[in-house]
């Protein structure tokens, strides 16, 4: 998966993040699938911006960014801001 393609990916699941945002904020709410989804797509969200900062700064130092790969949820929802 080239830049190209995981900024394509995280494209995608920040347009379902917003629907879902907007169910949950409108009349109709979400259901506990919903609420799940949201969750789930919130951590993919971050996996796939860590997986973007990898490849970036491996091509930055002259590496190969495809040795780049998606670390588990475990490890990047862990990352202290």
């Amino acid at each position: 998966m080239d830049d190209k393609q995981v900024l394509s990916h995280i494209e995608e699941l920040v347009a379902e993040e917003h629907r879902l945002l907007d169910r949950h904020h409108g009349d109709a709410g979400l259901d506990a699938d919903g609420h799940a989804r949201l969750d789930e797509v919130k951590v993919q969200l971050d996996r796939f911006w860590d997986l973007l900062r990898q490849r970036r700064a491996l091509e930055e130092f002259g590496e190969d960014p495809d040795a780049a790969s998606t670390r588990p949820a475990s490890t990047v929802e862990n990352y202290r801001q």
